[in-house]
């Protein structure tokens, strides 16, 4: 259906991104494309698209790929009819049904005379209500945006589907269509995502690194069982080329002592004997010699075993460098954090909830502020910061520490350099040399220190944003999260997993993604109509 052979990709400015990817894509294959940031994901599915054409290599296709990009920014000028490729038969199909039929209109429709009813009912099953397909694209939020191209699928019925992060926008129930869909579908789908639901329920996993495609022939979670063997696998071996190392320098160390003491005890013989000067000279040259030579062989080894264990030590997972570090001794476990009462807001005259919130939030525990796309989550989170004021009944909040983070990491002052931006959180007096250190263990190396904070990616402003909160020492009592996996690749959700995990103060979350909600160990939900 669908052949890459030898695909390179370079950037404007001639950096290779990717090069020799081979990929073939048949008929009803489900493929999840993933690969840390930055591997070239998404251009690589702009070129399975069509959207973008590669440096060189071969890309065959029998078929017309229906895709659906990850941003729409460049749509907001269209129309919803034109966003999905159909304004000019929609258009002919009125004119013809209004009475002016004309060879023009009938050949633009081309004899597809369901192509409204098909919109009709791809709109329904997305759950778009009250939109028009003379609509401009502006007017809609991301989750609607995304959920136009998902209906595009519907109503064009393409053999080959390319999804470049579907869920990003969607809340809960419009993932559980997107998973029913790609459950029961008979086209062929090639999906970049971080979502690991979604991931689960495809049956290839290709991963796109510097060393180019591997193939996996399972889900997400075989994937995952796959990458723990082979980590446990490359474990045992840098232990296994660490102890060789040691050895390596044991027996260096040994040879040289006992030529040493050979020589020494050579050179009392010599003087012994009353050997001449010349040929005590010549004796001890060959001596020099061939220690030096011994010395060389035994370095070259070392430094053979040494760049090894290197190469090997580059594999290896980032994970276990990045530990939160926080003094917990001021959290207290049971104090009651937050009191609501009857509490409800409007915008406008209209009140969000229909029934107002009763709650209290106790430290220690770990709670997900749920509900569909404009049911007043973050709302409700601006109410427990105190930025808000409810407009019916009452918060109570005592006096604690809470950071919040939201999805595009506010936090962090795009204006500092990566290290004044960690500095800037250094309340406890530690050395330059010691945040540079705890930036070193958060993988900000000395090529970042004066970096932007505004050229980072999303998973390395959360990295910063992490590595700062160690910095400042005493955990917060309380951490808001809002949507924090939604601009993260898996490398980086995990990395936040682990980290929120360590944490043991109070964790409020506003998440769509089930899957991180079940790992991060939430007890309670606050269900929001």
């Amino acid at each position: 259906m669908l052949i890459l052979q030898g695909v390179t990709y370079t950037h404007p400015n001639r950096d290779i991104l990717f090069s020799d990817i081979n990929l073939v894509v048949n008929k009803q294959d489900k493929i999840a494309l993933i690969g840390n940031n930055g591997a070239g994901k998404s251009t690589l599915l702009k070129i399975l698209a069509g959207v973008l054409h590669p440096a060189s290599g071969i890309i065959k296709s029998e078929v017309q790929p229906y895709y659906v990009p990850q941003l729409f920014g460049q749509y907001n000028d269209h129309t919803v009819a034109q966003a999905l490729g159909v304004a000019d038969k929609i258009i002919a199909l009125r004119e013809i049904l209004a009475g002016n039929v004309t060879d023009v209109h009938m050949t633009t429709l081309d004899d597809d005379w369901t192509i409204e009813e098909r919109c009709e009912e791809a709109f329904a099953y997305w759950q778009l209500h009250d939109i028009d397909l003379m609509q401009p694209m502006r007017m809609l939020s991301g989750g609607q945006k995304t959920k136009i191209f998902l209906a595009g699928i519907t109503i064009h019925q393409p053999e080959l589907v390319l999804l470049d992060e579907p869920s990003n926008h969607l809340d809960i129930r419009a993932r559980r269509l997107l998973y029913d869909y790609v459950s029961s579908t008979g086209h062929a789908l090639v999906i970049v995502s971080h979502d690991r639901t979604l991931l689960n329920l495809l049956d290839t996993v290709c991963e796109l690194s510097k060393r180019g495609i591997t193939v996996y022939g399972g889900n997400y979670e075989f994937y995952a069982e796959q990458k723990m063997i082979a980590g446990e696998a490359l474990s045992q071996d840098v232990k296994s080329k660490e102890k060789e190392l040691r050895k390596a320098r044991d027996t260096e160390r040994e040879s040289m002592e006992r030529q040493q003491k050979l020589d020494a005890r050579g050179k009392k013989k010599q003087e012994k004997a009353g050997l001449p000067t010349i040929s005590m000279n010549t004796l001890r040259n060959n001596a020099e010699k061939s220690t030096s030579r011994m010395k060389g062989v035994h370095a070259e080894k070392v430094g053979n075993i040494s760049d090894e264990l290197n190469e090997l030590r580059k594999e290896l997972p980032d994970m276990d460098k990045m530990k939160m570090d926080f003094d917990n001794s001021s959290l207290h476990k049971g104090k009651i954090l937050v009191t609501a009462k009857e509490i409800n807001f409007s915008y406008g005259s209209k009140l969000l909830w229909e029934e107002p919130l009763n709650f209290q939030i106790v430290s220690g525990e770990r709670i997900v502020v749920k509900g569909p796309n404009g049911s007043g989550k973050t709302t409700l989170i601006r109410m427990l910061l105190g930025e808000l004021v409810p407009q019916q009944g009452t918060i109570g909040r005592a006096i604690v520490k809470t950071v919040y983070i939201d999805q595009d990491y506010s936090l962090i002052d795009n204006s500092r350099s990566v290290y004044e931006q960690a500095a800037q959180y250094n309340k406890t007096g530690l050395q330059e040399h010691e945040i540079k250190t705890r930036l070193n263990r958060f993988l900000f190396t000395r090529e970042y220190w004066d970096k932007p904070c505004i050229a980072l990616s999303g998973g390395e402003k959360m990295r910063l944003m992490l590595c700062s909160l160690t910095i400042g020492n005493q955990a917060p009592d309380i951490i808001m999260l809002d949507e924090p996996t939604n601009n993260l690749d898996i490398q980086n959700i995990e990395i936040l997993t682990a980290a929120v995990n360590e944490y043991q103060g109070t964790l409020i979350v506003i998440s769509h993604d089930e899957y991180f909600l079940g790992e991060i160990n939430i007890v309670r939900e606050i269900e929001l109509s």
